[in-house]
């Protein structure tokens, strides 16, 4: 069975969002554990989180994966932006202690002028005091575009800061098919020759969910625009190999395209029916 879902709003709470997931035919989700532009988190109703918890029991759901706000950048060269990113890090690995077993994924971030070798740094630095042992959660880098100052466009990037955090075993990466692909990794004709890159310099071991996004540009434009299922540079075919492919098909995948509810229900169904069981 595949692990298929999207981006959703816990707005109107967990439970909520986990009825919503079951109508457009998920098994898994996303959301973002604040504003993703940044500010207070929704208080937590310990009721509203069971809920979900024994919605998920009852329908086989995967992990699901929580999204950092876009503003938390940890290794911005202003000391303010960091101290803000940090702060909604580790208030953030705290609030997911109430969804036990599950993801949270970021942006590593842009280093704004520092340096690569400064901002992954400064990354490990803030993952190496946020994370702690106790935590049941497990942190995920985002493979990125690769515009402006980003960090984690190229896996050896991706490396370094995991080379660098202490609790290895409670770090691992997210895979943007779109940001991948915009970045020069060529995923529509040679998929398994970039999960062997990916093997060889990360570990496969490390890649724990896929974001599914077509791209609005071409092979390593570093632009960072995604696109529908099959409507973009990356296409029908090669999608189908990625959600069959030996690496990743029991992995959650999370749809990011854009689109309402409805357009989200029909990509889950395009993709379950082009799954290989």
């Amino acid at each position: 069975m595949i692990n298929i879902g999207c981006h959703l709003s816990i707005s109107n709470g967990f439970e909520a969002v986990g009825k919503q997931a079951l109508e457009i035919g998920a098994n898994t989700f996303q959301f973002f554990t604040r504003n993703p532009r940044g500010g207070s988190a929704r208080k937590i109703v310990q009721s509203d989180v069971d809920a979900l918890i024994k919605i998920m029991n009852e329908n086989n759901f995967s992990q699901i994966v929580a999204h950092a706000p876009y503003t938390m950048n940890l290794c911005s060269s202003k000391r303010e932006t960091r101290e803000f990113a940090y702060n909604t890090l580790t208030d953030d690995l705290k609030r997911m202690e109430y969804l036990p077993g599950n993801l949270y994924n970021f942006h590593p971030g842009s280093h704004t002028g520092q340096g690569v070798e400064t901002g992954i740094n400064q990354i490990i630095n803030a993952l190496n005091n946020a994370m702690t042992e106790t935590m049941h959660t497990t942190v995920l880098l985002e493979t990125m575009a690769g515009k402006g100052t980003e960090i984690g466009s190229r896996f050896e990037e991706l490396r370094e800061i995991i080379n660098g955090v202490e609790l290895k075993d409670k770090i691992g990466v997210c895979l943007d098919t779109c940001h991948v692909f915009d970045s020069g990794y060529d995923i529509v004709n040679d998929l398994e020759g970039v999960l062997s890159e990916f093997d060889r310099i990360i570990g496969i071991d490390k890649l724990k969910a896929v974001h599914l996004n077509d791209s609005m540009n071409y092979l390593g434009c570093h632009k960072d625009r995604h696109q529908k299922i099959g409507q973009g540079a990356i296409g029908y075919d090669a999608f189908k190999r990625i959600i069959n492919n030996s690496y990743l098909k029991t992995l959650p995948f999370l749809l990011e395209t854009p689109n309402e509810l409805d357009g989200y229900a029909k990509e889950i169904r395009y993709l379950k029916n082009i799954y290989e069981i």
